[in-house]
């Protein structure tokens, strides 16, 4: 893997602890992604295709996320970052246990379970994006998110075509039992490889009130947290109804695996080439044309609905999402690392973004709630998916105008410099 990592990065020192993260990283995304996309479709079949169902348990898990990074944001002062990592897992774990316990019943236990997998999302992305903020530097930054990608997409390319196989040529219940065991012991291997994480203590006193203030100061931060709340605006409705989708046009768990594999083969490749050839120098322009494609292959499935077009569309986003990510993930952390008192303060804007990120989550769902209890669901999902689907193109309108270096390629930040120094 060392020398593969060499290759990408030319002469750039790689450090055992970011291989070590990307490790984790990559047994966390297999996990995920072989088990968490058929969470939905289990629990849309026992509750006899109620959306209601799975927008409650979507909605539970958006709720805890951001109360969960918050409480863990305060812990990660306290104790090592790599305990709050290793809690993650653990609570990801009790969730897929769970859902084995309770089997046929799951969906009478959405909101508890949706809570579950929320405060193990918390635990662990709050963990594992300090860690990627600590472990990374500016000119490693790229490559990680780039490669990080690659696994998440490998993990999407193997995950859900491999559950959805076992499914397909098992007794149902059986089937999903095996995948959401499996899981279970991704899981087990992540947190043994936490182990050899180098550890990290923090101190200092938890400023979160103070860093959501910054916004007020720091333009580039105000910014950067208002396209994460548009972010989450589209994400919200859109990480699950798609799954739905394609499940009730095929009504088979193998396709839906396919789907995941066309979508997730084309990010695999994106991504590395998205490392490779977008620069800083490309980030924004990069981030608009992969913005556009999410939007506008929407389009390709809201006037014909066929498993064909679902996996044109799954092609499409798996090109688009490398393109947008790549950059705009990147530029979150540079953002981030220019921020008035970044070092002792690092944990809380990783906090504070995730917040941001999660109330347009939690905003989008409730209004998807609120659409099919008053109207026809077939008439207002195509509507809100067109509306909601437009907020990815927020994200750019916004980091258009951020600005981190000069032309001299020093470190300041050019609309903030006066404010920034009265804060310093």
């Amino acid at each position: 893997m060392n020398k593969t990592l060499q290759y990408v990065l030319g002469k750039t020192e790689i450090n055992r602890d970011l291989v070590l993260l990307l490790i984790i990283g990559g047994l966390y995304s297999l996990g995920i992604y072989l088990s968490n996309t058929f969470v939905n479709i289990y629990l849309w079949k026992q509750a006899a295709g109620n959306y209601y169902t799975i927008a409650v348990y979507n909605l539970a898990t958006s709720v805890f996320q951001p109360i969960t990074f918050i409480v863990a944001g305060k812990i990660a002062k306290k104790v090592d970052r790599v305990i709050v990592l290793r809690l993650g897992v653990i609570f990801l774990s009790i969730f897929f246990l769970c859902v084995l316990m309770i089997g046929e019943k799951s969906a009478h236990f959405n909101f508890m379970l949706g809570s579950l997998l929320g405060i193990g999302y918390g635990f662990y992305w709050l963990a594992f994006n300090v860690l990627t903020f600590e472990i990374t530097e500016p000119e490693t930054r790229d490559f990680f998110n780039g490669f990080l990608g690659v696994l998440q997409s490998f993990g999407g390319m193997i995950g859900p075509f491999t559950a959805g196989y076992i499914i397909s040529k098992m007794d149902a219940n059986i089937g999903y039992s095996t995948i959401f065991t499996s899981s279970f012991v991704l899981f087990i291997c992540a947190v043994i490889c936490s182990f050899f994480l180098k550890r990290r203590p923090a101190e200092g006193v938890y400023l979160f009130r103070r860093v959501v203030q910054e916004r007020k100061n720091n333009r580039n931060w105000n910014r950067i947290l208002n396209a994460h709340l548009f972010q989450g605006l589209r994400e919200g409705i859109f990480m699950f109804v798609i799954t739905i989708w394609v499940y009730i046009v095929t009504q088979s768990e193998l396709s839906l695996g396919t789907f995941n594999l066309a979508f997730s083969g084309f990010s695999f490749i994106f991504y590395f080439l998205a490392t490779k050839f977008i620069k800083p120098s490309k980030r924004k322009k990069a981030i608009l044309i992969g913005s556009l494609m999410l939007y506008l292959s929407l389009f390709i499935i809201l006037f014909h609905a066929s498993y064909a077009t679902l996996i044109v569309y799954g092609i499409i986003i798996g090109i688009a999402y490398p393109i947008m990510n790549v950059p705009y993930f990147s530029m979150t952390y540079d953002v981030i690392g220019k921020a008035w008192k970044a070092a002792d303060l690092r944990i809380e804007y990783i906090v504070v973004r995730e917040l941001y990120s999660n109330i347009g989550r939690v905003v989008s769902i409730l209004a998807f709630i609120l659409g099919i209890t008053l109207f026809n669901e077939g008439k207002i999902i195509p509507l809100l998916l067109v509306f909601f689907g437009a907020m990815h193109l927020g994200i750019y309108l916004f980091v258009r105008n951020i600005f981190l270096t000069g032309t001299n390629k020093k470190e300041i930040l050019i609309k903030d410099r006066v404010t920034d120094e009265k804060n310093r």
